[in-house]
């Protein structure tokens, strides 16, 4: 392991929905938003498996401030992107009632291959995460920090739950896309791995017995990503908001600052079996903030509120360095008080009955953090 700091650097991958503002429908447009957006984004913004899916990649950023910057400036233009084709975006986990089976694929031979090989529970795969890149170049060092981050990913998913709906119901759950993915092979929380060869030698097997063709396949929710040297957090739903998706990316960035820290100090923390952080992804996924999670060393429930005031204290040490204190805290905070992209579209739909006044809270809320706003809001 190099003795020299990471960088641990920020790239934060968010992916939208394509609505239809007269309907609240998602719409099968991603091509005329390509055609005006590769002009001005070039590669900052692509199609995913359907054509309803807009996604949006930032640069490599060295601080949260240049996420923030990123985010805002791609969100804005995608917005106008959409305005322009008579459309907008919205960002949530789910869509509350559009059905997947009414949505077009992108013609792609990587979409058609998993297509052809996973079938309908590639087609309905109609969900909307946020991916969050951080850079650490030895490969040995990120595989033990993916290690011992594994434990933190229910945390994250509670604070961005945002996938209450699906099909038009309710579903109990506060992030519902969760299990839609888990449908998929390779997903949630991947094992321990001693060492970067280790888990080389287990992308060789799955590659020589044609599981996979290539590391992308391994949709966990952390990875070290295949072709960049990052570590890769997949776990969260796409926030609402844009301070939403920097608090989260600022949350990863000193999560990781801080394993490493203790590595530094002969410390570490401590490793727990895949099954038993499982349990607490399935409370993050149903309750989100409201719930209650494992504390795995004092074998207690924990009210998840407690859980994420520790979890700023637990990253004090590092903020400052990061230059995300002030994000973090107050970040983590103002989800606490003001609940969840979930919590406030159920309250949407508790107050209207009406699914599609929840679309419009979402793509109002899209673009609430971008000054101008680049679309006009309302319903």
């Amino acid at each position: 392991m190099t003795s020299e700091r990471p960088a641990f650097t920020l790239g934060v991958e968010e992916e939208f929905q394509i609505v239809d503002p007269e309907t609240r429908e998602l719409r099968s447009h991603i091509q005329a938003l390509l055609e005006g957006g590769k002009r001005v984004l070039q590669e900052r913004v692509k199609p995913e498996l359907h054509q309803s899916v807009v996604e949006t990649g930032t640069g490599i950023c060295k601080d949260v401030g240049e996420v923030r910057a990123d985010v805002r400036s791609l969100r804005a233009e995608i917005a106008a992107l959409a305005e322009q084709q008579g459309l907008r975006v919205a960002a949530a986990g789910s869509h509350p009632f559009s059905h997947w089976a009414d949505q077009s694929i992108t013609e792609d031979p990587r979409y058609d291959e998993i297509v052809e090989e996973l079938q309908d529970v590639a087609r309905a795969n109609l969900i909307f995460g946020m991916h969050v890149h951080v850079g650490i170049e030895d490969r040995d060092l990120a595989i033990q920090i993916m290690n011992e981050s594994r434990y933190f990913l229910p945390h994250l998913l509670a604070l961005s739950s945002n996938s209450p709906f699906w099909l038009g119901r309710n579903t109990g759950l506060k992030s519902y896309r969760t299990k839609v993915f888990e449908r998929f092979p390779r997903t949630s929380i991947p094992e321990m791995f001693e060492t970067a060869a280790a888990f080389d030698e287990f992308v060789r097997v799955l590659v020589k017995t044609g599981c996979i063709d290539n590391g992308k396949k391994m949709w966990w929710d952390v990875r070290p990503h295949p072709f960049f040297p990052t570590l890769e957090f997949r776990v969260c739903d796409v926030p609402m908001r844009v301070e939403e998706t920097v608090t989260l990316a600022a949350l990863f960035q000193a999560i990781c600052a801080k394993l490493y820290k203790l590595r530094t100090m002969n410390l570490g923390w401590r490793t727990y079996r895949r099954a038993l952080i499982m349990e607490n992804k399935w409370r993050a996924s149903r309750w989100g903030i409201d719930g209650k999670l494992i504390d795995f060393g004092k074998e207690i429930e924990v009210p998840f509120r407690d859980l994420a005031v520790e979890l700023i204290e637990f990253v004090d040490d590092v903020v400052d360095e990061l230059g995300s204190r002030d994000v973090v805290s107050a970040g983590v905070h103002r989800i606490l008080e003001g609940g969840t992209g979930a919590d406030r579209q159920l309250a949407v739909y508790a107050e209207t009955g009406d699914l599609r006044k929840v679309v419009d809270y979402i793509c109002a809320e899209t673009v609430r953090d971008l000054e101008p706003s680049p679309v006009a809001i309302g319903a």
